[in-house]
């Protein structure tokens, strides 16, 4: 199946030229002017990946963002944030709404390419273990990536699900921030080791009673440990 991706931005030349670039890799687009349309479509069809615009001429993207995340319907459905906003602040809302990646403009359509497949591949990766028993009532669902804590489903995006699973693969194991960033994107992505903060917060928050098991080791990095 080839992918569909959605491309959310107010200006017709960036949605031509992004959809140029993907589908020259063999992926579907389908692209929108405002956040109106692009609900209606999305109550027709999910699609693989989102790229978002924060400047939208309807809602801010920031609030379609916040909307995604609090779906279950479309919760694990990556977005990448595609802004001419540039400052720290905005990028650190956009990953603490969920979003998994932030492009500022002007951008490279390559680069942009790039970023997609980063993130699908980082979705659809599979780790060589199908279920992780944290204890009886914490319990990670590699193959299906889904996270239960105490029977319910925990809704993580799947950046956080791919820091979960590094973490409950090896337990006890200390991961600095820099090896997470090298295991999530790999030499496609240049980003500030803070943004590894921002996930982890939103992680431990959506485990609810679970999240303690995440530690910080102060200096150094994070690990998953009873």
């Amino acid at each position: 199946m080839i992918p569909l991706i959605y491309v959310i931005d107010d200006e017709q030349d960036i949605v031509d030229l992004i959809a140029l670039h993907l589908e020259r890799s063999n992926f579907r687009v389908e692209g929108f002017l405002d956040a109106t349309t692009f609900y209606l479509q999305l109550n027709k069809k999910i699609p693989d990946l989102i790229i978002l615009d924060l400047m939208l001429p309807d809602q801010s993207g920031f609030e379609v963002c916040k909307y995604l995340k609090k779906e279950d319907r479309y919760s694990s459905i990556p977005i990448i944030i595609l802004s001419a906003l540039i400052g720290e602040t905005e990028k650190i809302l956009g990953l603490e709404l969920g979003a998994d990646d932030y492009i500022t403009k002007p951008f490279s359509p390559l680069e942009m390419v790039a970023r997609v497949k980063a993130v699908l591949r980082r979705q659809t990766d599979k780790s060589r273990e199908s279920r992780i028993i944290i204890d009886d009532d914490f319990i990670i669902e590699i193959e299906k990536h889904k996270a239960f804590v105490d029977e319910k489903e925990v809704p993580l995006t799947a950046t956080e699900f791919k820091i979960l699973s590094l973490l409950a693969n090896k337990q006890g194991w200390v991961f600095t921030r820099g090896q997470i960033l090298d295991y999530l994107w790999g030499e496609e992505k240049a980003v500030l080791e803070r943004t590894i903060d921002v996930h982890i917060k939103n992680l431990r928050e959506k485990l609810g009673f679970k999240g303690y098991l995440i530690k910080n080791v102060r200096g150094i990095g994070y690990k998953l440990e009873q």
